[in-house]
């Protein structure tokens, strides 16, 4: 069975322009578990507006822990 993660994400456009320019490739967050999880900032780029990156999102990853995908649930 795949694994969900919960999380809350708010990076602000300036913020998350630095990942896009290189400076950092990868994005913590605190998982409503309360676990720290390192992914790829590519992954949540097409949530990227003028305003940055806000919300709820859900990680899916498989039972090898391989990101299968990212939703926005609000």
């Amino acid at each position: 069975m795949n694994q969900c993660i919960r999380f809350h994400l708010h990076i602000g456009y300036d913020q998350y322009l630095s990942v896009y320019q290189g400076l950092s490739k990868t994005v913590r967050v605190k998982a409503d578990d309360g676990r720290l999880i390192d992914f790829p900032a590519g992954n949540i780029q097409p949530f990227l507006t003028k305003d940055g990156i806000h919300g709820y999102f859900e990680m899916e990853l498989s039972r090898q822990h391989k990101f299968i995908g990212i939703k926005k649930i609000r």
